[in-house]
């Protein structure tokens, strides 16, 4: 998986790009006026990912796509790490969020699940990013505003909180990451997981002892028979997140 990491840029150019605010005691730029800005840069470095991957974000093929040569994309953002903060931060901005005022918490939750797990679906590359460093953008700070409301109001302490919310978050995040593996299997080897299993179940059957490994053989078997492989997406995202839920319920319901 991709090592990048979210705010390993310079912090002060960083949040003064999401928020489009100027940088303190920076020149302004002198010459003709330039023709691209952040946003549509962002855009491009956005549909790149989107379509080859986060590898294939570098400042000079962003700068390619839009049309511009690589030493000018740097008059517009620092670096690549600043630009996958900003990445990150458009993505964000452009989740749609469900309103679940007055929903019983579970829901309010299990909509919040849902829709970053929408989100790594339209967007995988973003699952890959390492978030421990969070994005500082107003994206990042009204998703999280949004987030923190599904759990507001249950009897936990601020920085229950946001534990709780963040073990929600690294749930879907965990499972986004091996959606996205297994898709990419499917992609690279052209094979699906059903077509790989009519080859390798009879394969291993013939090596596999059931004597010596009666509950992998038993529990495989059955998981198998009912997924149709080793690890289904829906099946795994519905199981984990309710248990997730039900994680979270003593904690909220005492």
């Amino acid at each position: 998986m991709s090592t990048s990491r979210s705010g390993s840029g310079d912090p002060a150019r960083t949040v003064a790009l999401l928020w489009r605010h100027t940088v303190p005691d920076e020149p302004p730029r002198r010459g003709p006026r330039q023709r691209l800005d952040v946003d549509t840069l962002v855009e491009h470095a956005v549909a790149l990912a989107d379509a080859e991957g986060l590898e294939a974000v570098t400042m000079r093929k962003v700068a390619s796509t839009a049309g511009t040569a690589p030493m000018t994309l740097y008059t517009y953002v620092p670096g690549r790490a600043e630009l996958l903060d900003l990445m990150l931060d458009h993505v964000y901005a452009a989740m749609p969020r469900e309103t679940t005022s007055g929903r019983p918490w579970r829901e309010r939750v299990r909509a919040v699940a849902t829709e970053n797990r929408s989100l790594f679906e339209r967007h995988p590359w973003a699952a890959a990013v390492a978030t421990t460093r969070p994005t500082l953008g107003p994206g990042a700070t009204a998703k999280y505003e949004h987030e923190l409301a599904a759990l507001d109001g249950l009897g936990l302490d601020d920085v229950t909180l946001d534990a709780a919310l963040d073990w929600v978050l690294a749930f879907v995040q965990g499972w986004a990451r091996s959606a996205s593996a297994a898709d990419a299997t499917r992609r690279e080897t052209g094979v699906s997981e059903e077509q790989w299993w009519a080859e390798a179940g009879p394969l291993l059957s013939q090596v596999l002892d059931p004597l010596r490994y009666p509950l992998a053989t038993r529990v495989g078997a059955a998981a198998g028979e009912t997924q149709g492989s080793a690890w289904e997406a829906d099946r795994a995202f519905a199981f984990g997140l309710d248990r997730v839920l039900d994680g979270l319920a003593p904690l909220i319901e005492r």
